[in-house]
């Protein structure tokens, strides 16, 4: 089978091997492993390979560069509308060539991708929309106008669209759907996290103003100001990363938060399995894998009603839903600080889900759908 899949995450070429994303890479390690041909259509970067990026374990796989561009503004409009014709062309050849077609959306490839797609009724796809499918959710007009192309059972035929959430009065190619970090092997007895002197914070995610990471150091202030043993380890990197160390330095913050910037996996993991608590409070989600991640190893989340959260967290039996007002982040935590049974509970609660959503199990979905759509 010729597989085709169209994104616009950046690869690059190092040392004879392809990387990407970390999380987009081991999604598509498994999808790449059930077909015999891949071509992947996306642009293609020189810059130095990060932490947070990994590589394609799989052979039978060619990469065709495509320009990226945005719509953010007057003058990348209209690089774009002289770019779209040509990456237009790209993406109908390679649809042609393919006999099934895996579009990831949102994003401005996938948009342009969305729309050629319709020329190839008949065809098997799979779409994956890796962010917020909430309907009342405020989005960009490109997020919502994809959404309205792909979920358009007359516009996409013979698809399957993949989304984070069970949500009501959907059409009928719209399928629930998960990713996993890790496996069944991972899976280790954790033992009762005490909630004793030191109370252990975790924060993983880009240093990026969406997902708030200021927010996360100001409750820390607040339980510090209150007298409590706190600490936050910080993990991830970006724009907000100096606005958050001059902060930290200022209120006299460094004892009780450490950025330690991108970390391998397993550094990661064990900051989870070390951890009380997930402080992560999100504006926009797809599925937020720091989420799955953290109840994996016990490690109860505090996060925002976004997306598929709700959900996940079993409208709060699995985790904390707050909204983004600190005062009333620190009184949530507060009141379960006086409960450690309600949190022993919680932190399993959080474990047992997550525990059933392994890359074992995610493969196997992924198996079916290849199968079903072809």
């Amino acid at each position: 089978m010729n597989f085709a899949i169209f994104t616009h995450v950046q690869h690059k070429f190092y040392q004879k091997k392809w990387y990407a994303y970390e999380p987009y890479v081991r999604e598509m390690n498994l999808w790449i492993k059930h077909v015999s041909e891949t071509l992947v259509v996306s642009p293609i970067s020189s810059d130095n390979i990060t932490d947070i990026e990994s590589y394609f374990i799989v052979k039978n796989i060619k990469f065709h560069s495509i320009d990226s561009f945005n719509l953010l503004n007057l003058e990348n409009i209209i690089k774009a509308i002289l770019k779209i014709p040509s990456i237009c062309f790209q993406i109908y050849k390679a649809m042609k060539w393919a006999d099934h077609i895996h579009l990831r959306c949102p994003g401005n490839i996938g948009l342009v991708g969305s729309i050629v797609q319709i020329f190839f009724p008949s065809k098997p796809k799979t779409i994956k929309y890796a962010g917020n499918w909430d309907p009342n959710s405020k989005q960009p007009w490109s997020y919502r106008l994809q959404k309205r192309i792909v979920s358009n059972t007359f516009l996409t035929r013979n698809a399957k669209v993949l989304v984070y959430g069970n949500w009501p009065n959907q059409s009928k190619n719209i399928i629930p759907f998960f990713t996993a970090t890790y496996s069944v092997k991972d899976i280790i007895q954790i033992e009762k996290k005490e909630l004793s002197n030191e109370l252990r914070f975790i924060y993983v995610g880009a240093l990026h103003a969406g997902k708030q990471p200021l927010l996360s150091v100001k409750v820390i202030q607040e339980l510090k100001s209150k007298g409590y043993n706190v600490k936050l380890n910080m993990y991830g990197d970006g724009d907000e990363k100096e606005k958050l160390n001059l902060y930290i330095d200022k209120h006299d913050l460094k004892s009780e938060i450490t950025m330690h910037g991108n970390k391998s996996a397993d550094e990661v993991k064990q900051a989870y399995i070390e951890a009380h608590f997930l402080l992560f409070i999100s504006k926009s989600e797809g599925w937020p894998k720091v989420v799955a991640e953290a109840m994996f190893w016990a490690c109860v989340p505090i996060t925002s009603r976004v997306s598929c959260v709700p959900w996940m967290l079993d409208s709060g039996r699995r985790g904390l839903l707050v909204n983004d007002v600190k005062n009333e982040i620190v009184g949530v935590i507060e009141k379960l600080l006086t409960d450690k049974e309600k949190y022993n509970q919680m932190s399993l609660n959080a474990q047992k889900w997550s525990h059933k959503y392994t890359l074992e199990t995610f493969d196997n979905e992924i198996q079916k759908l290849i199968n079903e759509t072809n």
